[in-house]
């Protein structure tokens, strides 16, 4: 068993330290991308909302401000606050604002069933002869702030002018990675702590995700995520297969919209020159949470590999690297189990035979860990430098070197969420809490999505 585990632990470390290289060096390498005339286009935005009276309102100024010929769906899920009073509000005051209401039984089923009562609702409002390759869907959560230029981006050459082009996804930052007291009732201790928090996620999305999706370009198979997601309405036509029901019922209906996307032969587009802006968790638990039902949602299309693989519209390489993403969460699971049998090993032996751990140890052995440990870090501490590189230049090397620290700590943590979401698969739990917002958005936090 021993032998085993630090076998596949070596075959683990060194090919996700050879993945690294890659994404780093294709991170690196990328070019803004060039942008284009958005008048040629009809623009749509849906929000799916529940409870979401204390950001809603803001949102939907912030869009009007900043896309005023854009129309916005808004689809209440039955909220239990006033969020739809909020949405009317704005629509009476004559915006090209939608309010999609759904009531219980029928609403509270999963954040795609919700996409797709907005989805319907535009089908119904649009005109016969619209041109369905020039109208344009972006989903954004109830606290989503795209950035200005966004749609002059879309319709580039490389992206929605490109007719071949299914589905964009951009950039995800973290709003209130600047907040100076996250938690005003908490101590400086538990403040520090949850900037951190906040900034971790700021560079997990701009560092290695960002990473992953450039790469993807390469290999075809760059996916949309639930925030900042753009689709044309024809490719969204194209996947329904008459049932009006693009997004379907996975835990991650992004992930799964986007393989739906790419088997029906359209492209994805990935870009780090637009963006959205949306709010980091303070919460460990509630971070926790979120992670456990995106790896569920990962796990949940599993099936999809076989289509996948018998598809003509992947290659190997493209194939390979949506088996890698979807293996991820079990791969944690059992890295779990093949890093802790060595170091449990050798901790048992340390305590009974320390003659022996000594003799390794002075023979060559020490070096050995030394590098082990050096490498296993290194791979997510790189990322604070590369984010004071290419994301926040103003951030000291201090900073960005202890941020790269802290993240492989921070990483660590998919070794939990792995192992809760491997046991929630097992006894067949899919239903969730929605997670809840940490505050109204700030003003400051507003501004950042502008600059």
């Amino acid at each position: 068993m021993l032998d085993i585990s630090i076998s596949l632990s070596f075959v683990l470390g060194v090919s996700f330290l050879a993945y690294v290289a890659v994404i780093v060096r294709n991170f690196l390498r990328a070019r803004p991308d060039p942008p284009g005339d958005p008048t040629g286009f009809s623009w749509h935005f849906f929000v799916p909302c529940l409870d979401e009276e204390a950001v809603i309102g803001t949102t939907l100024d912030y869009l009007a401000r900043h896309f005023p010929d854009a129309h916005v769906w808004v689809v209440d899920d039955h909220s239990d606050d006033r969020t739809a009073e909020v949405v009317r509000a704005r629509a009476d005051a004559g915006r090209p604002v939608h309010l999609v209401g759904r009531r219980l039984p029928q609403a509270r089923t999963g954040k795609g069933d919700a996409l797709n009562a907005a989805y319907q609702a535009l089908e119904a409002w649009l005109p016969q002869d619209a041109d369905a390759d020039r109208v344009i869907v972006t989903v954004l959560d109830a606290d989503g702030r795209p950035s200005p230029g966004m749609l002059d981006c879309f319709a580039g050459p490389t992206f929605f002018g490109d007719p071949s082009i299914g589905a964009v996804q951009v950039e995800v930052r973290m709003s209130n990675r600047d907040v100076a007291v996250p938690l005003p009732d908490r101590g400086p201790v538990r403040n520090r702590f949850a900037r951190l928090l906040a900034r971790l996620q700021d560079i997990e999305f701009r560092g290695p995700i960002s990473a992953m999706q450039i790469t993807r370009r390469y290999t075809r198979t760059v996916n949309v995520g639930g925030n900042g997601q753009a689709n044309r309405l024809s490719a969204l036509r194209s996947i329904d297969q008459g049932s009006a029901e693009p997004w379907g019922k996975a835990l991650l209906e992004d992930f799964e919209l986007g393989l739906r996307m790419m088997l029906g032969g359209w492209r994805n587009g990935y870009t780090t020159a637009a963006w959205v802006d949306q709010e980091a968790l303070w919460s460990v638990r509630q971070l926790l949470t979120q992670r456990v039902r995106w790896a569920q949602g990962a796990m949940q299309c599993a099936p999809y590999l076989r289509q996948v693989w018998r598809s003509h519209h992947f290659t190997t390489t493209g194939f390979l690297e949506v088996l890698y993403f979807m293996s991820q969460p079990w791969l944690q699971a059992v890295g779990l189990v093949v890093y802790t049998v060595p170091i449990a090993a050798f901790a048992y032996n340390a305590v009974v035979y320390p003659e022996f751990v000594f003799a390794f140890l002075g023979q060559g052995g020490a070096p050995l860990i030394a590098i082990y440990l050096l490498v296993g870090i290194a791979e997510f501490a790189v990322w604070g430098p590369l984010y004071r590189r290419r994301c926040e230049p103003g951030t000291s090397r201090r900073a960005a070197l202890g941020y790269g620290l802290a993240l492989a700590v921070y990483a660590a943590t998919t070794y939990i969420v792995a192992v809760r979401a491997f046991w929630r698969i097992v006894r067949r739990k899919g239903s969730w809490h929605k997670t809840a917002r940490t505050a109204e958005p700030l003003p400051a936090a507003q501004e950042i999505a502008t600059a």
